[in-house]
């Protein structure tokens, strides 16, 4: 494949770049690098079959001519603030939706036909079927992140029924691993970095969230791709949960975190059984439409967070940049 890649220095963005090129395809990424760090592309930067293009989706004509020759598109690059949705409601619209239509529209300018898509199991709003799958009533939106998120499903979609695209939607849980720059392992352990003795917890830590791995969240799209799934599909379109077949409690994730590092901080909650408008108290995602197709997850939850961890440890340059 010739790939084009939004978000590519990204957390999930950078490390399918090195995934991709590791499978013998050729990638040419695109970031306007507000979140994304040029660090993480560096071993990407001096592969024969990479190329590195700065740029934002909100720039139709620069996007459509640099996406010029490529046959697939990996559309990552989101505002995935979902905690401050409600401070900057503009920004989920342009970042997220109006990208995702700029995106469309630079395919469509080119001739290409085929996009995988990151969504999110926020879509589901306060889902009341759980694990929730994927044909589940259509949710009540809670977050402005959500619904920006699901309007760009929908133009996926309208695409693919109205010019012949080929869509792949993945709607994940919070991801975790190497290059997590966002999220509660990280907010936890900048604390516990600041204060040792002590870590604040919105909500009252009963909230029950599901996490995957990113190698195998990488290892779902590029297995579904693979099986081109969509091109049998009725609308041309194939939508896939991606998670783990289990959840923790916040608490739970807390104790796994600081057993790692060998800490007792006291505790001290905010209350209430959410952290923020939009945070949905229990997301628990149904995979077994992904796992039917063959794919399964390598690493538990609490494998996960240790890994993400380890990694955070290492590089404690990130918090900085953040």
């Amino acid at each position: 494949m010739k790939v084009f890649l939004t978000g590519a220095a990204g957390f999930i963005g950078s490390n399918l770049v090195e995934r991709l090129l590791g499978q013998g395809h050729a990638v040419r990424g695109w970031d306007n690098f507000s979140t994304g760090q040029p660090k993480f592309l560096l071993a990407a930067q001096s592969h024969k079959d990479f190329e590195l293009v700065r740029g934002d989706n909100l720039e139709l004509p620069a996007l459509t001519g640099a996406m010029a020759g490529c046959d697939t598109v990996f559309h990552l690059a989101a505002n995935a603030d979902v905690r401050f949705g409600l401070d900057h409601p503009r920004k989920d619209l342009e970042q997220n939706t109006l990208a995702t239509f700029n995106v469309l529209e630079a395919m469509r300018a080119n001739g290409i036909k085929r996009i995988l898509f990151s969504s999110t199991g926020s879509v589901y709003g306060e889902a009341t079927i759980i694990p929730t799958p994927e044909d589940h009533p259509f949710p009540i939106q809670t977050s402005t992140y959500a619904a920006s998120k699901m309007a760009g499903e929908g133009l996926i979609h309208s695409y693919c029924e109205g010019f012949g695209f080929e869509g792949y939607i993945f709607r994940f849980v919070s991801i975790l691993g190497e290059r997590y720059t966002h999220g509660h392992v990280f907010d936890f352990y900048q604390q516990l970095l600041e204060h040792p003795g002590h870590l604040k917890v919105l909500g009252n830590g009963t909230q029950r969230k599901s996490y995957l791995y990113i190698q195998d969240c990488l290892a779902a799209m590029l297995h579904v791709l693979a099986l081109g799934t969509a091109r049998q599909a009725r609308h041309r379109v194939e939508t896939y949960n991606l998670g783990t077949n289990e959840y923790v409690q916040v608490k739970e994730s807390i104790g796994i975190l600081c057993g790692a590092l060998g800490l007792k901080p006291q505790l001290e909650y905010t209350g209430g059984d959410r952290g923020w408008v939009g945070d949905n108290p229990f997301i628990f995602l149904s995979t077994e439409k992904i796992r039917a197709t063959g794919w399964s997850p390598t690493l538990s939850i609490a494998e996960g967070i240790v890994s993400t961890l380890r990694w955070l440890e290492k590089n404690q340059w990130v918090f900085s940049k953040r």
